[in-house]
């Protein structure tokens, strides 16, 4: 039988921030290759259509700040569940 002293008690909070952190980080992934993909699509999209470039650039980099906003408010919740959370 385990007694949950409060150094034991402390271990389990420090092993579940960094299992959360790892959870966090794996939300960079999705949109790290959603902006791999809207890239590629915009370069087919400008090679079709050289003259709509502009406008295909400028759709392409308004989706990929905000898709890129969830990645790095995962990192930043991976951060704290690491130094302050636990």
């Amino acid at each position: 039988m385990i007694q949950f002293t409060p150094e034991v008690v402390e271990s389990i909070v420090k092993m579940a921030s960094y299992i959360g952190a790892g959870v966090a980080v794996i939300g960079g992934l999705g949109p790290g290759i959603g902006m791999g993909y809207a890239a590629g699509k915009a370069t087919e999209g400008v090679r079709r259509q050289p003259e709509a470039r502009g406008a295909i650039v400028t759709t392409m980099l308004l989706g990929q700040i905000i898709s890129g906003s969830t990645g790095i408010y995962s990192l930043v919740i991976a951060i704290y569940l690491i130094f302050g959370g636990g």
